[in-house]
């Protein structure tokens, strides 16, 4: 029995996002749980410095870490929000790789905010994610 109870819409009066790693709208019935911004960090909160692909897999394995820590999963997120630190296209296809990895063709929405700085310095990639408990 899979736990996707997601619905995915995108209109026909919108281009096609899923080539850029998003849906344009994501529902499901259930409990909205929130997922502060996971980065590159070690067990101290320390930014682990190293290549922005680097980076955007760690961060998207704490994603997955902190899911699981309530229960769910990538299958559970409706909603993504990721920051990019001089945001340019390599960049976006690295992130669009990680995403299909990830969420394969049922792609959360999600919003991309190009940005100078995060949080932290050495930060160059930081995910936050809603999900759905059904």
């Amino acid at each position: 029995m899979s736990t996707d109870q997601r619905t995915i819409t995108n209109p026909p009066t919108l281009h096609d996002p899923t080539p850029f790693g998003y849906s344009h709208a994501v529902s499901a019935p259930g409990e909205q749980v929130f997922i502060g911004g996971q980065y590159s960090s070690d067990a101290t909160g320390s930014v682990v410095a190293g290549p922005f692909a680097e980076q955007v897999e760690l961060a998207f394995d704490h994603l997955l870490s902190a899911l699981r820590g309530v229960g769910l999963g990538y299958e559970h997120v409706v909603r993504l929000g990721t920051f990019i630190v001089d945001h340019d296209q390599d960049k976006l296809q690295i992130l669009g790789k990680a995403l299909q990895a990830r969420f394969g063709g049922r792609l959360p929405a999600q919003t991309l905010s190009g940005v100078a700085s995060l949080a932290l310095p050495g930060m160059l990639f930081e995910v936050d994610a809603v999900a759905v408990r059904p």
